[in-house]
């Protein structure tokens, strides 16, 4: 039995009283600078809107948009989806080029590490990665994975996952039992001393309290951070857009003082350091849709969540479907064949009109490590990725369930280097138009976390752009 949610929320100080949203953004206008995301899977694009996404990370393109001085620009890395080795060496190579881009556009950058709110990913290597490309290992790394949209708040250094109106400590939820970032702790001083393999203990790392906060706001939170160490990390704990847009503040007052910071956070940060309102909804108009053929649904994640929404779509909406067993693509030597095959018969279906999901057999399939683990994931993402290449159909709009999924899906799949950014469809599910270089131009492309929403979501997002 777990804590109530509604019992904790009583025990704490109420919200900060004063609307912080108006005073960041003329702030953030002020210092004209531009927040660069460097996100790990696609999915951190699910509280922004009209924010461009780049898939690629040459200088001279990152160069190009930083010169339209734009308030956020994201630039994709999946590195999640890497060896830890790999995606250490690709942040270096982002973080050189992106710091090579601010120089020749002259535009000031704030970093911004996004990664998941239930805690999965390289961490400390890849903020390290990037504190090192940057010559910044100086600042102070601000850990806050909290994501309201989607129920991820911290209270005590305790993060949790709302689930039926209770608190569950992360560590107690299958995020935890990931066979490649797994953690056996949910108080974030501790899981950083895990993660850093007692390099940092849970003692030495610094950490800004809902009561400092609510009570102290934007001054409080100023000081607290300004004392903390060069190069040390301090946790946050939010449960409110409110809590939120205070640390903003806060930090945006410590940054004027020259203390330098580099971010680890969820999505929820992001548009608020900004100064604009947190998961503006996408409302999809019928002029959107640029094909008469049915709608193509791909899903590859296999976290519990997304298999209870596939078997709700499967069972109550008009879907053809076709499931790729992972167990024995492992085995096949020729997968191009295979691939070849349901791209003729995903063709046939949508030329027909009707919708059409591609889903992977929902057995987990792991290696004997975390790095044969992930092979296998690329091995199937690459397999999805040659069904849609062997499309010849455009699909009235596109659904990808799952982070690896989305990224390969968009990048290899459709070519695309860049993406506009429209708004999340239904909160943590964002919305991507595809450049006009896209295979599919200007295709419309939604990027369904496997993590994110209850049963009935996939087919309540598909019914909306089903018009």
């Amino acid at each position: 039995m777990y804590a109530s949610l509604h019992q904790k929320m009583e025990q704490l100080p109420p919200d900060y009283k004063e609307e912080m949203l108006t005073s960041i953004r003329e702030e953030f206008t002020k210092s004209g600078k531009t927040i660069v995301v460097l996100d790990d899977d696609p999915t951190g694009t699910q509280t922004s809107y009209d924010v461009t996404v780049l898939t690629a990370w040459r200088v001279e393109l990152i160069t190009e948009e930083l010169r339209k001085k734009p308030a956020v620009l994201f630039i994709l890395t999946n590195s999640r989806s890497l060896p830890e080795e790999e995606a250490v060496a690709l942040t270096l190579e982002i973080g050189q080029n992106l710091k090579q881009a601010s120089q020749e556009s002259g535009q000031e950058i704030v970093v911004i590490s996004r990664s998941d709110s239930t805690l999965r990913g390289h961490f400390p290597a890849e903020v390290e990665a990037i504190a090192e490309a940057l010559a910044m290992k100086d600042a102070v790394i601000v850990l806050m994975p909290a994501f309201i949209e989607g129920g991820r708040i911290t209270i005590d250094d305790i993060h949790y996952l709302v689930e039926n109106q209770e608190l569950v400590p992360v560590s107690n939820t299958p995020f935890a039992k990931d066979v490649v970032f797994g953690y056996s702790h949910s108080n974030l001083k501790a899981w950083v001393e895990e993660k850093t393999r007692g390099r940092v203990r849970a003692a030495e790392v610094n950490a800004l309290s809902i009561e400092d906060i609510r009570a102290g706001g934007p001054e409080v939170v100023m000081e607290k951070l300004k004392a903390c160490k060069a190069g040390s990390i301090c946790i946050v704990n939010a449960v409110t857009y409110r809590d939120l847009e205070v640390v903003a503040m806060g930090l945006i007052g410590a940054e004027k003082a020259a203390k330098k910071f580099l971010y680890r956070s969820s999505a929820t940060l992001v548009p608020i350091r900004a100064g604009m309102k947190s998961s503006r909804i996408y409302i999809h108009r019928k002029e959107d849709v640029r094909s008469p053929n049915g709608c193509l649904v791909v899903v590859g994640s296999h976290v519990p969540k997304t298999t209870g929404q596939l078997s709700w779509l499967l069972e109550n909406g008009k879907y053809q479907s076709l499931e790729v067993n992972v167990g024995e693509i492992l085995d096949l030597p020729e997968l191009e064949t295979q691939a070849r095959a349901i791209s003729q018969q995903t063709d046939l279906w949508l030329s027909a009109g009707h919708n059409v999901v591609i889903h992977t057999s929902r057995r987990l399939e792991v290696g004997l490590d975390s790095a044969s683990s992930l092979q296998i994931n690329a091995l199937v993402s690459g397999f999805l990725v040659s069904i849609l290449k062997g499309l010849t159909a455009r699909p009235k709009f596109i659904v990808a369930k799952g982070g690896i999924t989305s990224s390969d899906l968009a990048t290899k799949g459709l070519s695309a280097e860049k993406a506009l950014v429209l708004g999340p469809v239904i909160p943590g599910v964002p919305v991507w138009q595809m450049d006009t270089n896209s295979r599919f131009p200007q295709m419309l492309y939604v990027v369904f976390p496997g993590n994110v929403g209850d049963t009935t979501s996939l087919e309540d997002v598909c019914r909306k752009f089903d018009l």
